[in-house]
Parts: structure tokens; C-alpha cells; sequence
């Protein structure tokens, strides 16, 4: 059976909180790593058009562990309506999604 990998995009509106959603996700083993950077957001959002700075995370982890990732982001997440998608990996190098699948294995629950 062919491994699945994926990566899941998420915005947060703070560093603080971007830093212990990715950390809690890594630590627990839903993800092997979360890449944190800065951004600036322009969208609707209850018929207002806003402008926010706000911080963006790259979550790698196996395809399997899309819907615990989704979970406990949306569980500790400040947004109403968190940002929460992935994109399919379709082609990596194969260390490296070696390592997203041995880091990924036995999640806790």
C-alpha cells in the first residue's frame, strides 16, 4: 500500500498561539513538523472587508492524520472559523517523507 502525506495550511493570529498549536501537534505525534511564518491576510468576513497580520503554519504529516489534525486545531483555535486545509503531497524526496512517517507513528490518541 502506498503511503499518503499531506500538508495542512493553517492561520493563526498570533506567533504565541501559532507556536503551541504546531508544538502541541508535533509533540503528540499528528504531525512530524509545522513551518511557522508571518503573513498579511485581506478577506470578508461578516460582510467587512479586513486586513490582519497574521501568522501561517505548514503542518506535514500522513494523510491518515488529516481529521486529528483538523480536530484538535479547530478545538484550541481563538478563530470562529479557523483556516484548515491540505494539499496532497504527490512527489517528495523519499528521506524526507521517509521521516514524516516514522516520526508520525503510534499518534496519541
Amino acid at each position: 500500500m502506498k503511503r499518503k502525506y499531506i500538508v495542512v495550511y493553517t492561520t493563526f493570529p498570533n506567533e504565541r498561539t501559532a507556536k503551541k498549536i504546531v508544538d502541541a501537534l508535533v509533540r503528540s505525534k499528528h504531525a512530524a513538523c509545522g513551518s511557522i511564518f508571518k503573513l498579511y491576510s485581506i478577506y470578508r468576513w461578516k460582510g467587512k472587508l479586513e486586513r490582519t497580520p497574521e501568522y501561517g503554519a505548514f503542518i506535514k504529516t500522513r494523510a491518515s492524520r488529516y481529521h486529528s489534525v483538523e480536530k484538535y486545531i479547530k478545538d484550541n483555535h481563538p478563530y470562529d472559523v479557523p483556516e484548515i486545509i491540505s494539499w496532497d503531497i504527490t512527489l517528495g524526496q523519499c528521506e524526507y517523507l521517509n521521516w514524516v512517517y516514522e516520526v508520525t507513528d503510534s499518534a496519541q490518541k
